[in-house]
């Protein structure tokens, strides 16, 4: 019995050896990791200033195919009679920009 005891010990204090230096390498390792994440990390943005939003960017005025294209597609809809003359006159007016 004396001998299994001694085994049992041995094999505790080689696993407990073997746990610790485990333990260490990987608390090692993390810190090495954490120091290089905060190398490569951006640097803290500036507090935010208070401004005036910029104001949104004007829409670019359509281009004549554009409005070709409308004007034909409200020219269906008027031949189709979903639009009256006066409606059709009325936005072909509003797709010319007063021309």
């Amino acid at each position: 019995m004396p001998g299994l005891i001694r085994g049992v010990a041995r094999t505790a204090a080689i696993a407990g050896t073997a746990t610790a230096v485990s333990n260490r390498v990987s608390r090692r390792q993390a810190g090495r990791w954490a120091d290089q994440e905060a190398q490569q990390a951006p640097p803290p943005a500036a507090a935010p200033t208070y401004a005036a939003p910029p104001p949104p960017a004007a829409a670019a005025a359509p281009g004549m195919e554009d409005k070709l294209a409308q004007l034909a597609q409200l020219g269906t809809l008027r031949d189709s009679g979903v639009l009256t003359d006066a409606e059709f006159e009325a936005q072909k007016a509003r797709v010319l920009g007063g021309y």
